[in-house]
């Protein structure tokens, strides 16, 4: 027994991913590995203890820092840091040290 597709209630498969056109150009780009997280506010912390930033100012920056570094990329969260470093909150031992993490616990997304 065949089955009239014109004149039956049926719908016709469902084609997937064919409302999103494909992606030929996408640059990958480093970014934060969202698995490692917790290792890597782990030895942020770390950092930040030994610095002359207060805690209320340390514990936005590591937040702001995660959100850049896992969301836009490594290079701006890089940038980030580098602004406190011009205001006097970080010295450049604890950016390089900062910017060392960044590329340990990064990963091309």
């Amino acid at each position: 027994m065949s089955i009239n597709t014109k004149n039956s209630t049926r719908k016709p498969p469902r084609k997937f991913n064919s409302s999103r056109p494909a992606k030929k150009d996408s640059k990958r780009q480093p970014m934060l590995s969202t698995s490692r997280i917790g290792p890597f506010k782990y030895d942020v912390k770390a950092i930040l203890d030994k610095s002359a930033m207060e805690p209320s100012t340390a514990s936005s920056f590591l937040a702001t820092l995660i959100a850049k570094a896992s969301r836009n990329s490594i290079k701006e969260a890089k940038i980030f840091a580098k602004e406190f470093v011009g205001e006097g909150n970080l010295s450049e031992e604890e950016y390089a040290k900062l910017s060392r993490l960044l590329d340990r616990y990064s990963k091309y997304r």
